[in-house]
């Protein structure tokens, strides 16, 4: 199946914007809280205050629900629910997986949404490359996938999901790429609501690849500059508030349709 997304203009680099800052956080870190800090740093972002961000994370082991989340795809609720407002439907994260939450500004790099998931991809798809991967874009399913002929005729894996919200064109959560997480862990529901036998879930370490977390790190702002332009090294004490995020919804507050 063809995919339109394939065929989009990516977004230049922007010219004339200072660079996007490039955080990296160590260890788990609390996900009402790092949504809370990530939304005020996209009001700052919004308001002028503060520049675009980037920040490179993991979470602790938990499911996210998006805007279009099924009650019948939580399966079995191992770790916390958290119902989140990005796009797409249920997601895992945790430990071995890189988490990029992306704060950009549309106004100034122009307005377009498409054009803006198909940059997230091709950003996935360049960074998979650096390790030898072959990431491909679906028509008919969100992320970034990889053939499974080892597995049967057909069959193919998600190695790295995205997923968006924007706020006064200011952009926020983004992508997860598997480097090396518990895949076990996706079985407590339905990945992004596919449920066809034919499509799992991989990572680069359960393709054999060994590749720590810090090249993943390198290789993502490399690919990124390519595509969006120059970075900075994070500013301690830029505009964002610290306090903590909300308490964790539970899987109650799934959608029941």
């Amino acid at each position: 199946m063809i995919n339109a997304r394939n065929e989009l203009v990516l977004a230049p680099p922007a010219a004339g914007l200072a660079p996007v800052e490039w955080r990296i956080s160590d260890g788990p870190q609390p996900y009402d809280s790092a949504v809370a800090v990530m939304e005020a740093r996209a009001g700052a972002i919004a308001a002028g205050r503060a520049a675009e961000l980037v920040w490179l994370l993991e979470h602790p082991p938990l499911y996210t629900a998006g805007t279009s989340a099924r009650r019948e795809d939580l399966i079995e609720p191992r770790f916390p629910v958290h119902v989140t407002g990005r796009g797409g439907q249920l997601t895992y994260h945790g430990p071995g997986q890189r988490v990029a939450y992306v704060m950009l500004d549309l106004k100034r790099r122009g307005p377009d949404l498409r054009r803006y998931v198909a940059t997230l991809e091709e950003w996935i798809i360049r960074t998979l490359a650096a390790f030898t991967v072959r990431g491909e874009r679906r028509e008919d399913r969100i992320g970034v996938w990889v053939r499974r002929p080892d597995k049967g005729e057909a069959c193919e894996d998600k190695i790295a999901a995205l997923g968006i919200r924007v706020k006064q064109w200011v952009t926020l959560h983004g992508i997860a790429i598997n480097v090396e997480p518990e895949l076990a862990h996706f079985d407590g529901i339905v990945p992004c609501g596919v449920s066809d036998r034919r499509y799992g879930v991989t990572s680069l370490a359960d393709l054999g690849l060994t590749a720590t977390m810090a090249e993943v790190d390198s290789v993502l702002r490399r690919e990124f500059e390519g595509l969006f332009g120059a970075t900075a090294d994070y500013a301690v004490g830029s505009a964002e508030n610290n306090s903590p995020g909300r308490q964790s919804a539970s899987s109650a507050a799934l959608p029941s349709r």
